[in-house]
């Protein structure tokens, strides 16, 4: 090697590949989650009760797909009835996978969400959107949140224990704890 090769060497910065927590940040670098939504009247309803999509494309006249960009939080509500009566009420809290996150699979949800929140039957459903009515009669958007607390509604649910509520002040403390770094 001769000098000259040693001084250009020497300038050049070395090439730094992106952290993958940088990558992370970056929409397009994620895939969207895509969230099967379905109306077949007085039969079957899959339908978003919260949550802001990207976009909504219009499959047919029954089904619909929502698109939602990395850590937006949405809540799916499915049911079903039959000639008697209804079958089956479910509702899902999730939260859009990012790329470092392990997600879990759900149907109709691809690639999948973290489920935050599951419940099953018209008790528990009912209890849960009446938290959701409490929460946005308090003027805070359901998608702002804190994640705990859904996972902790849902804990709760589990153990038939009392339902907690969401305050300004619980509020308050989620939004100062996401701006820190």
């Amino acid at each position: 090697m001769n000098v000259h090769a040693l001084a250009a060497e020497a300038t050049t910065p070395p090439i730094v590949a992106p952290s993958l927590a940088a990558l992370a940040g970056q929409v397009g670098i994620a895939a969207p989650t895509h969230v099967s939504l379905a109306y077949v009247e007085q039969r079957f309803k899959l339908y978003l009760r919260f949550g802001e999509p990207v976009r909504t494309l219009q499959l047919d006249r029954w089904r619909r797909c929502a698109v939602f960009l990395p850590s937006a939080m949405f809540c799916r509500i499915r049911w079903q009835a039959n000639d008697y009566g209804t079958v089956r009420w479910q509702l899902m809290v999730m939260q859009a996978g990012t790329p470092l996150d392990a997600v879990q699979r759900i149907p109709g949800v691809r690639p999948g969400a973290c489920l935050l929140l599951h419940a099953e039957g018209e008790p528990a459903v009912l209890s849960v959107l009446t938290q959701i009515d409490a929460i946005e009669a308090l003027g805070i958007a359901t998608i702002d949140v804190s994640p705990a607390y859904w996972r902790t509604l849902g804990n709760r649910l589990a153990a038939r224990l009392p339902s907690p509520e969401y305050t300004a002040e619980r509020h308050a403390a989620r939004l100062v704890g996401r701006a820190q770094p």
